[in-house]
C-alpha cells in the first residue's frame, strides 16, 4: 500500500516540530511548508522531508506545496502577534482551503483551541475559530481538533504554570484561577493528529479533545508543585487583577513575554473544557488511555531533567522582533554602524573554545557582570520584551532559530562560528558574533564582534550611553570565555 503523503504547515513550531518525526515513524511521506528553511538546518529529520519555503499568504506557494498531498496539517496560528493578524490568518486559511480543493487533497487536519459556544471570544480565540470554519467549508473533508491547555516539556502553558509556581510561595492571582480547565498531554495531541489522517471522508466537523482530568487552574499549579517536590501554594484570588494586569504580572515573574502571555490569559477567562466527547466514537482513545495531568507533568519534568526537549515555546518567533538577517559587510556602505570588536589568543584548542561558545547563555550565563545582564533583562521585561529568563532549550547544543535569552541564533557553523540576533527592545538592530579559529600550533583565536545599526537619534544616543559599560562587559566576556576554554581543555586532558 502506498505511503500517505502529508503536508505540515508550522513545522518549526511547538506542535509541528514534534509531529513531523512521528509522521515519518508512522510511515508517511512528509513535506513541510516553512517561512525560513534555515530553521530546519540542524533538525535530525531534515533530510527525510521535502521542504517548501514560503508563506501561507502567498497563494502560489501554497498551491505548489499542496500538489500530490493526501493529508494537510494546518498548525499555523498568530499566537503572540499584534495588529491586524486576523486578516492575515483569514487570508492564509482561504489560500490553503482553495489550494487543497484544487490539488485534490483528501483530508485537512487543523488544531484549534477549546472555546465556549456562547459569549464574546478574545481576538486570538475568535481568529482560530474563524480559521477552522474556513477550512471546514473548503470542500475538502476537514477535522478541526480543539484542544485547551497542552502539557509537555517546553509548551507555553506548562512553562507558565511551572514558573508561576516555582517563583511564588504565596500567589496573588486573578479570579480565573478558579475556572475549570481540561488539560491534555502533548503526546495525546500527537496521537489524535496522526489518527485523524485516517478518518473517512464523511467526517467534516470540529472535535473537542482533552485529557481525563477537569481541574481548576489553581489545582493545576498545585499539582505541578507536588510533582516538582514542593509544597502546595497558597493562592489569593484578587478580582481587581484584570487580564491586562495579569499579563503584565506574568510577563514580569515568568520568562513568558507579554506578547504570548496576553493570548494565553485571554483564553483562560472562561472555563476551558470539552463541550462534547464525540471524539471517543470517532477516534478511540489510545490503548494505554489518556495521560492524567499529574502524569503529564511528571513526564515533562523528566524530559527537562534529561535535557531532552524536542520543541519549545522559547524558539517561537517573537512579534515585533527584527527578523531580517545581518547584511554582508559590503552592504554596510553608507549606513551608520557601530562595532565593538574583541580578539584574544586562547591556549586551548578550537574544539574547547567552541564548546564554551555554543554553551553560552541560559544557566551558563554570559561570563561577565551577571548583575548588569540581569538588570538589562529586567528592564527589557518592563517594556514587554523577552528578557533574559527565556533561557535556552538545550544547555549544550544550538541550531538556527533557537533562542538564547534575548538573542536568537541566526547562523551557526558548528565548531567555528555563531551569530546571534537581538530580540530585546532596542532602538535599532543588533547582532553578536562569536568565533573560534584554529591556529597552526594547536591553540585557537577567539573573535567577538558586536554590531549595532542605530535607528534615528535615539539609537545613536543609546549606543553612546552604553559604551562605557560595553568596554567592561565585552572585555570581560572575551577574557572569561577564553579562560573557561583553557580550564575545559585542562580538565579534559587530565582525565
Amino acid at each position: 500500500m502506498a505511503k500517505k503523503r502529508a503536508l505540515v504547515t508550522g513545522a518549526t513550531g511547538y506542535i509541528g516540530g514534534r509531529l513531523v518525526p512521528r509522521l515519518l515513524e508512522a510511515g508517511f511521506t512528509v513535506r513541510v511548508l516553512v517561512r525560513n528553511a534555515d530553521k530546519l538546518k540542524d533538525v535530525p529529520w531534515r533530510s527525510q522531508v521535502d521542504i517548501v519555503e514560503g508563506n501561507l499568504l502567498d497563494a502560489e506557494i501554497v498551491s505548489e506545496a499542496c500538489k500530490n498531498i493526501d493529508v494537510l496539517y494546518y498548525l499555523v496560528h498568530a499566537m503572540g502577534e499584534k495588529g491586524d493578524f486576523e486578516s492575515k490568518e483569514i487570508t492564509g486559511a482561504h489560500n490553503v482551503a482553495r489550494a487543497a480543493k484544487e490539488c485534490g487533497v483528501k483530508r485537512i487536519v487543523y488544531l484549534g483551541g477549546l472555546h465556549p459556544s456562547k459569549g464574546e471570544l478574545s481576538k486570538h480565540l475568535r481568529s482560530r475559530a474563524e480559521v477552522g470554519e474556513i477550512l471546514l467549508e473548503s470542500g475538502v473533508p476537514t477535522v478541526a481538533l480543539q484542544a485547551g491547555v497542552i502539557i509537555g516539556s517546553g509548551s507555553t502553558s506548562f512553562e507558565m504554570i511551572r514558573h508561576l509556581t516555582d517563583v511564588l510561595p504565596v500567589m496573588t492571582a486573578p479570579k480565573w484561577v478558579g475556572n475549570l480547565i481540561q488539560p491534555i498531554a502533548v503526546r495525546d495531541v500527537m496521537y489524535y493528529l496522526i489518527k485523524a489522517a485516517d478518518l473517512p471522508p464523511s467526517v467534516n466537523r470540529t472535535l473537542d479533545i482533552g485529557g481525563p482530568d477537569v481541574l481548576k487552574y489553581s489545582d493545576m499549579m498545585n499539582g505541578y508543585a507536588l510533582e516538582a517536590g514542593m509544597k502546595e501554594r497558597a493562592i489569593l484570588r484578587l478580582p481587581v487583577l484584570t487580564p491586562y494586569l495579569a499579563s503584565q504580572w506574568v510577563n514580569l515573574v515568568t520568562p513568558i513575554p507579554r506578547a504570548l502571555a496576553v493570548p494565553i490569559i485571554a483564553s483562560l477567562q472562561h472555563d476551558c473544557i470539552m463541550n462534547e466527547h464525540d471524539v471517543d466514537q470517532i477516534i478511540p482513545p489510545p490503548p494505554e488511555g489518556l495521560v492524567p495531568y499529574r502524569r503529564a507533568v511528571h513526564l515533562a519534568l523528566g524530559k527537562m531533567q534529561e535535557g531532552d526537549i524536542e520543541t519549545s515555546w522559547q524558539n517561537a518567533s517573537v512579534y515585533g522582533a527584527p527578523s531580517d538577517p545581518l547584511p554582508s559587510d559590503p552592504d554596510w556602505a553608507g549606513h551608520r554602524v557601530y562595532l565593538d570588536i574583541k580578539e584574544r589568543d586562547c591556549a586551548a584548542p578550537a574544539e574547547d573554545l567552541w564548546a564554551i561558545i555554543e554553551g553560552i547563555g541560559g544557566e551558563n550565563g554570559w561570563y561577565s557582570l551577571p548583575i548588569a545582564w540581569a538588570a538589562r533583562g529586567f528592564a527589557d521585561k518592563l517594556v514587554g520584551g523577552v528578557g533574559l529568563r527565556r533561557g535556552r532549550s538545550n544547555p549544550e547544543k544550538l541550531r538556527v532559530g533557537d533562542s538564547v535569552d534575548w538573542w536568537r541564533v541566526e547562523r551557526i557553523d558548528h565548531g567555528r562560528f555563531l551569530r546571534l540576533r537581538a530580540e530585546m527592545k532596542v532602538p535599532g538592530l543588533a547582532w553578536l558574533e562569536l568565533s573560534a579559529e584554529p591556529q597552526p600550533d594547536g591553540s585557537s583565536r577567539y573573535l567577538q564582534r558586536a554590531i549595532f545599526f542605530p535607528r534615528g537619534l535615539g539609537g545613536r544616543l543609546y549606543w553612546l550611553s552604553i559604551l562605557p559599560a560595553h568596554g567592561i562587559i565585552f572585555n570581560g566576556m572575551a577574557d572569561k570565555i577564553t579562560a573557561a576554554a583553557v580550564k575545559r581543555y585542562e580538565k579534559r586532558t587530565a582525565q
